[in-house]
């Protein structure tokens, strides 16, 4: 048993926070769901065109792509809304998630059509980018029933489910699933994203002080992987769902 003391919405160190996924949120897109990690809420819809971008055209090949937003009052003070949408760092975090979703997607079978993923930061309480993945993941994977529902699909393209989470070393110790205060005084932060079978799909980390052990990053990992059989856990009570 850890001797560690409660984190401060009363966690132990290696509990993810609770999250619940809320499929079929949006009436008219083709798939779309509300995840809630604790207090962090991001809605997540899929709406599927039947053409893809120029450069991607005559390939034979479908596109996924991804936007995210903060609304603004997601966090204590607003956000305009133009530069929540155009900054550099919701630029960043865009390109993740759809990095993420593409490494899943086998893009001949998909056709030549885009997914266009849109997440919208409701409320900001720390791994926002996480939960967008996590969430946009149920969303994808609903767009893709209802193109197989409806016959313009006559086989799945997505692989295996994907997911994300963080992981920070705070106080010295390293804790899963960081709440904003937690990670606003981390010495490291990092966010993993993998596939249901433990295949990474993408590691970022970052230092605010000492340089981070290499040896250390094999912990890290493992205690990612505790908390991402919780995420595919509820991904899939989602997917029942529709």
């Amino acid at each position: 048993m850890s001797t560690l003391p409660l984190r401060i919405d009363g966690r132990v160190w290696d509990e993810p926070r609770e999250t619940t996924i809320d499929p079929s949120f949006q009436k008219f897109a083709e798939g779309s769901a509300l995840i809630a990690v604790g207090s962090t809420k991001v809605l997540c819809a899929a709406s599927v065109e039947e053409q893809v971008p120029p450069f991607m055209r005559g390939q034979g090949k479908g596109w996924v792509t991804a936007e995210y937003n903060m609304l603004p009052r997601s966090t204590n003070t607003r956000i305009s809304r133009d530069r929540g949408h155009n900054s550099g760092r919701s630029q960043e975090i865009q390109r993740l998630i759809g990095r993420s979703l593409r490494s899943v997607i086998n893009m001949e079978s998909l056709g030549e059509r885009t997914v266009h993923i849109d997440c919208d930061v409701i409320q900001a309480d720390g791994g926002t980018r996480t939960a967008a993945i996590t969430g946009s993941y149920v969303a994808l994977y609903q767009a893709i029933r209802t193109l197989l529902d409806e016959g313009l699909l006559s086989e799945s393209p997505i692989s295996v489910p994907v997911a994300a989470i963080s992981v920070g070393l705070v106080d010295g110790e390293l804790m899963l699933d960081l709440c904003y205060e937690e990670d606003s005084k981390a010495q490291v932060d990092f966010n993993i994203v993998s596939t249901e079978n433990g295949e990474l799909v993408e590691l970022q980390g970052a230092t605010e002080a000492a340089p981070f052990p290499r040896h250390r990053v094999a912990e890290v990992l493992a205690l990612a992987s505790r908390g991402m059989e919780y995420l595919f856990n509820k991904q899939r009570a989602a997917i029942q769902q529709i």
